[in-house]
C-alpha cells in the first residue's frame, strides 16, 4: 500500500482530480476581480463593452453578482447599454458567455467639473492662501492645478493642498495693484478653468493679537492696564507696523469706549469703579488704510482695583462685670429719639400754620385792593353823571 501511494501514476491521478475539483473556485475568484474602470455621466446613456465575445453567442451581464440590472439593453455583439443612469447604476459589471467570464468593469458615475467659488486670505504681506468650493457636485475624484501672477508678470505655481482644497503663494509681488489666480479642476469626464481677480491690499487682514491681558492698576480704582502681543503670523519688521483698536465697557452695558494706539499696551483712564469690565483688541495694517481689521480677540473680564475696607473697632456687646452693683440707666440717660422726633414734627406744624396765615393774608389783601378799586370806579362814575345832569339843567 505505501508503494502504491508513492507511485507516479497514482500521484498524477490525484493531481488531475484536484485540478478538476478546484476549477469552479478559480472561476469564482475571477468573477470578483475588476479588470477595468469606466466613468459615465449621470443622466446619460452608458455603454459597456463585453470584450472578446463571438458574434452570435449569447452573453450574460451581472451587476454586483446579480442578474437584476438597471433599465438596459444587450446588443447583438454583447455590449450592455444603460439608459439615463443614476447613482444606483454604479458598481461592478461582469460579462459571461458559456466559457466563463469575459470582462469585469467598475462603473463610476458623476459630472464633469464646473466653475469654482474662490476666496483668498492675506494674513500678512508675505503669504496668500486661496481656497475653493465646487459649484457642481461631481461625485468623482478630481485633480487641481493652480497658478498665480501679478499684472504683467508670468504665471507662478500656487502650491496646492488637494485634501483641504487650497493653495499657498509665498512672497507675492505686493506692490502690484491687481493679481490673478487660475485654478484648473480635472476629473475623468473633463476639466474646467476658473480665474479670480484679486486686490491684495484690500484683502490684507491680520490675525487677531495674541496673549491679551487685562489687569487692575493698584491704587487707581478707575484705571485698567491692557497688554497684548503681535500675532505670530505677522512679521514685525518696522516697515509693517500695526494699528490696534481697544474697546471696553462695564459688563452689561451696550455702549463701548474705544482707544487706538500703535503700542502693545494701553491704560484705560475712565473705567467705572467697582464694576466688572469687558475688554477686546483687534489690529489692522497702519500703512494701508484699505486693509481690513482683524477679528476681535475673545472677551477678557477684569475689575478695577478696589481698596480693602479697614476693619472698625469691635463693639463690646458683653455686659460689664458689675459684681452685683450694676445700676439701670435712669430715664434721663436713655436715648431721646422719640423726643427729638416729636420736636421735629412740632416745628413742621408751626411752619405749616405760618405758611397758611401768609397765604390767607395775601388773598385777603388782594380782595381788599380789588374792592377799593371798584369803589373808586363807582364814585367816579356817579360824579360824571351828576355833572351831566347839571349841564342839562342850565338854561341856554
Amino acid at each position: 500500500m505505501p508503494g502504491l501511494l508513492s507511485s507516479p501514476v497514482f500521484l498524477t491521478v490525484i493531481w488531475f482530480l484536484l485540478s478538476w475539483s478546484l476549477g469552479p473556485s478559480h472561476a469564482q475568484i475571477w468573477t470578483d476581480e475588476v479588470s477595468d474602470v469606466q466613468y459615465g455621466r449621470l443622466g446619460s446613456n452608458v455603454t459597456l463593452e463585453c470584450g472578446k465575445s463571438e458574434i452570435g453567442i449569447p452573453v450574460e451581464w451581472r451587476h454586483n453578482h446579480s442578474l437584476v440590472l438597471p433599465w438596459h439593453k444587450v446588443t447583438s455583439d454583447g455590449r450592455l447599454v444603460l439608459y439615463h443612469v443614476d447613482q444606483s447604476a454604479q458598481g461592478n459589471y461582469s460579462c459571461y458567455d458559456n466559457s466563463g467570464i469575459l470582462r469585469s468593469i467598475s462603473l463610476r458615475l458623476g459630472h464633469p467639473p464646473g466653475l469654482l467659488s474662490i476666496s483668498c486670505q492675506v494674513p500678512n504681506h508675505t503669504h496668500v492662501r486661496c481656497s475653493w468650493r465646487e459649484s457642481v457636485k461631481t461625485f468623482l475624484p478630481a485633480g487641481f492645478n493652480a497658478s498665480f501672477r501679478g499684472k504683467g508678470q508670468e504665471w507662478r505655481p500656487c502650491i496646492v493642498d488637494v485634501t483641504h482644497r487650497h493653495c499657498d503663494v509665498h512672497h507675492p509681488a505686493f506692490w502690484q495693484t491687481i493679481h490673478m489666480l487660475r485654478v484648473i479642476e480635472t476629473n475623468a469626464l473633463g476639466s474646467e478653468t476658473t480665474l479670480a481677480q484679486l486686490k491684495l491690499h484690500e484683502l490684507l487682514k491680520p490675525d487677531p493679537p495674541e496673549s491679551v491681558s487685562a489687569k487692575e492698576v493698584e491704587g487707581f480704582p478707575k484705571k485698567l492696564r491692557v497688554t497684548w502681543h503681535y500675532p505670530s503670523s505677522w512679521p514685525q519688521e518696522i516697515a509693517f507696523p500695526l494699528l490696534f483698536h481697544i474697546r471696553y465697557k462695564p459688563h452689561g452695558s451696550k455702549l463701548w469706549s474705544e482707544i487706538f494706539t500703535e503700542d502693545n499696551a494701553v491704560v484705560v483712564p475712565d473705567a467705572l469703579a467697582g464694576h466688572l469690565h469687558q475688554v477686546q483688541v483687534r489690529a489692522r495694517d497702519e500703512v494701508d488704510p484699505e486693509s481690513q481689521w482683524s477679528e476681535w480677540t475673545q472677551l477678557h473680564l477684569v475689575r478695577p482695583w478696589e481698596e480693602e475696607p479697614n476693619p472698625g473697632p469691635e463693639e463690646n456687646t458683653e455686659s460689664p462685670d458689675c459684681n452685683g452693683f450694676c445700676i439701670e440707666p435712669s430715664a434721663s440717660t436713655k436715648p431721646t429719639h422719640a423726643v427729638n422726633g416729636d420736636e421735629g414734627n412740632l416745628g413742621l406744624a408751626i411752619l405749616l400754620v405760618l405758611f397758611s396765615i401768609f397765604i390767607l393774608t395775601t388773598v385777603l389783601s388782594l380782595i381788599f385792593i380789588v374792592w377799593m378799586r371798584q369803589k373808586r370806579t363807582e364814585h367816579a362814575t356817579k360824579q360824571e353823571l351828576a355833572s351831566m345832569v347839571k349841564m342839562k339843567s342850565i338854561p341856554i
